[in-house]
Formats: C-alpha cells, sequence, structure tokens
C-alpha cells in the first residue's frame, strides 16, 4: 500500500506521544473532514459501557461529524461522572481548536479500564496534534490507537459511483477482549462517496454483522467497542441509485472484513487463524451460538494450539451450546479431512493427517449438524502461553 493510497480526498490525520502509554509511543490520534460528514457509529452492547461510547453515542445521532479522537493507553471506563466530564472536555478542546461544534468531534479510548484519565496530558498535546494534521497521516492514527496489537492495521478500497471514483479507507484496533458483540477494538472508517447518513448506518450494520460480529479471539465484549464511519461526498457522485448503494456496501464490508482478519490473525499470543462453519442446524441461532460456543471454548482452542484434532472437545462444546442436536448426526472436517462422521471419530490415520494441517497458520474446522439448512462462521485464533503472560503482565 503506497502513501499516496493511505489517502481519502478532504480527510486529514494525525497522531502524537501525550505521555498516556508507558512506553510514551503515539497515543492521540486525531481524524478530520474538511467538510461535514454523513456520519453513524456502532457501539459495545457491554452493560458496563465506557464514557467514550456514551458520548460518541449520543454526538453521531444527528447522523454527521466532523472530527474523530481516540487515546490509547488508559479506556476512560468504569471512571464515573468525572470520565464524563472528561471525554466531553476532549471533544470541547479539538472542537475549539478546530473551529467547529462539540457534536461534531467523536471520541473514543483504549487501554486500561478503571483508571482516571489524565486529561491534562490531553489538554496539553492537543495544539501539536491539530498542527500535525496531515492528508497522509492515517498510518500514524493508526499506530497510535494500538495497545497490545504487534501492528497497524489498514485497509482500502476503490470504487466507482455514478462514473465517479471514491475511496474507503479503514484502520482498526484490536488483538485481545475481542468478541465484538453490537457492535478492546475500535474501528474508524473514512470514504469520500456522496451517501445519506440513513444509507450509511444501513450499510455499516449489515457489513458489521457479517464482518466484526464474525470473530473472537477470547469471548471478552470489551467496554470501549465502537466502529465510526463518515462520508464527505467529496468524490461528487450524485445520489445514490439501489446499484450504487449494493456496490458501496460491498466495498465497505471489504475493508471492515480484511480488518477482522488483521485483528484475529494478530490476536494476543495466537499462532494460528481458524474458520469454524456449522453447516445444516435448525435455525439460524443455532447455526451462531454453535459457531461461538466451539470457537471460545478454551480447551477448543489449546487443542487448536497443540495441533492436536481433539473432536471430543468439540463435540462437548457443542453439546453445551444450547441448541438442536442429536450426536450420532454429527460430521466434523478440518479442511478437507473428515475426523467425525455420525459422532463417532474416523481413527487414528484420520487424525494424523489432520494434525497435519493443523501445524499450518489457516485451516477451516467444518461441522454438520445434520438438522437443517441453517449456516454460520466465526473467525477466531489459538490460545497459548502468550495469551496468558501478555494479560497477566497488562497493567504491571
Amino acid at each position: 500500500m503506497s502513501i499516496r493510497e493511505n489517502t481519502v480526498q478532504g480527510f486529514k490525520a494525525s497522531a502524537v506521544a501525550a505521555g498516556l502509554k508507558k512506553d510514551k509511543s503515539l497515543d492521540l490520534a486525531l481524524i478530520f473532514s474538511e467538510r461535514e460528514s454523513a456520519a453513524a457509529g456502532v457501539f459495545t452492547n457491554n452493560k458496563v459501557k465506557a464514557a467514550p461510547v456514551i458520548i460518541s453515542r449520543e454526538h453521531v445521532l444527528n447522523g454527521s461529524a466532523r472530527a474523530i479522537v481516540a487515546n490509547a493507553g488508559n479506556a476512560n471506563a468504569c471512571t464515573g461522572k468525572t470520565g464524563l466530564d472528561d471525554a466531553r472536555r476532549t471533544t470541547g478542546l479539538l472542537a475549539e481548536q478546530l473551529g467547529i461544534q462539540p457534536d461534531e468531534v467523536l471520541v473514543a479510548s483504549t487501554g486500561v479500564i478503571g483508571e482516571p484519565l489524565n486529561i491534562n496530558a490531553i489538554s496539553g498535546a492537543v495544539p501539536s496534534l491539530v498542527k500535525a494534521l496531515s492528508p497522509d497521516g492515517m498510518l500514524l492514527a493508526a499506530r497510535a490507537i494500538m495497545t497490545t496489537d504487534s501492528f497497524p492495521k489498514m485497509s482500502y478500497f476503490y470504487g466507482r459511483a455514478g462514473g465517479q471514483p471514491y475511496r474507503i479507507l479503514g484502520i482498526s484496533k484490536g488483538a485481545g477482549m475481542i468478541m465484538p458483540n453490537m457492535a478492546t477494538m475500535l474501528s474508524f472508517i473514512l470514504t469520500d462517496i456522496r451517501v445519506d447518513s440513513r444509507d450509511l448506518k444501513r450499510a455499516l450494520l449489515s457489513s458489521v454483522e457479517t464482518t466484526f460480529n464474525r470473530i473472537t479471539v477470547d469471548g471478552d465484549t470489551s467496554t470501549n467497542d465502537m466502529v465510526l464511519v463518515m462520508a464527505n461526498g467529496m468524490a461528487g457522485n450524485r445520489a445514490l441509485s439501489e446499484a450504487g448503494y449494493r456496490d458501496f456496501k460491498k466495498g465497505l464490508e471489504t475493508v471492515m472484513g480484511e480488518l477482522a482478519h488483521m485483528m484475529v490473525r494478530d490476536g494476543e499470543g495466537a499462532t494460528k487463524l481458524i474458520t469454524i462453519e456449522i453447516k445444516g442446524a435448525l435455525s439460524s441461532s443455532d447455526a451462531i451460538k454453535a459457531a461461538r460456543t466451539v470457537a471460545n471454548s478454551c480447551l477448543v482452542k489449546t487443542a487448536f494450539y497443540g495441533k492436536d484434532p481433539n473432536w471430543g472437545r468439540i463435540m462437548a462444546a457443542l453439546g453445551r451450546a444450547d441448541i438442536e442436536m442429536k450426536e450420532e448426526s454429527v460430521d466434523i472436517w478440518v479442511d478437507d479431512v473428515q475426523i467425525v462422521a455420525g459422532g463417532l471419530g474416523k481413527g487414528a490415520e484420520a487424525e494424523k493427517r489432520a494434525a497435519e494441517i493443523m501445524a499450518g497458520e489457516e485451516f477451516t474446522l467444518t461441522i454438520d449438524l445434520h438438522l437443517g439448512d441453517y449456516q454460520d462462521r466465526i473467525i477466531t485464533c489459538d490460545l497459548t502461553h502468550e495469551y496468558v503472560t501478555i494479560n497477566a503482565d497488562y497493567r504491571t
């Protein structure tokens, strides 16, 4: 991806080190649109909601925005009225510097829960943050929102609407506390297409459901999850036709899908990316519940890490998934190697071939319940010693 591909016309971004991270690296990011943008957001359904989630959810209700400010190093969650005041003050500080209204600023945070936000550090960094705004600043912004991530996550899409070219650019952070359910993950998506806020929200909700809501690293839904999208209309296209809307939604889904895969691949300590596919479920809810239960099972995930096709753990997870199932009807494959037929193991030779596949970095576990016509999938990763080390030492 070249530097110019990291841009969307009419948007600028920047990042500075405000002193919120222990290692003094970039920790405060700003994204700014030169003109009013249609905006939409999707937020965590965790009942414990961080202050920035509450404030951004209020601000995005009017369907427009001009800026997103995000900090890493502190989640500003479980911080009471002070946390809400700090989130509001952050939007006010940026609004004043940018010459816009506070409710045109969306705010996000990620990091340690339960610690007061260093609002003075943010206040002191805001002038430099605004001064540093640049069309080429998105990669720096992607770096600034990282916590336990090992690499910045960015995805890019080029399309046409009514003959006019447009771009979609997305960044995300997330490697642990990942099971978006809206919807610790943040994702900010920018586009210069002209689209009204209702269609933008419709496309966002649909795309979230098939991408971010179909991944898990550890089964934990963060207090801070949010996906924000802004569309400034500078591509100059006319109002979207239904076909144009479908193409835009496909592009949005492509960007979000790539970002979702990156988050799982970068899962804390992860060495493998695994797709759990459920077929033959009796209902759509059974299909997704089965996929999530298997994908989040610690015993299954550690077996993935150990390259062990321990299908008994998979059967046990299905049996507690609160779905309709018949043990004697279940078939299981690792890629194209069947290890279970009719609820019974296929033997040592099949498991040996499955173990060879599991030694790779990516594979698919397919489960056919043979009870209906519904199917779904979840993308997950393995559970390793390193995950425990990262999270045991997170605050120390």
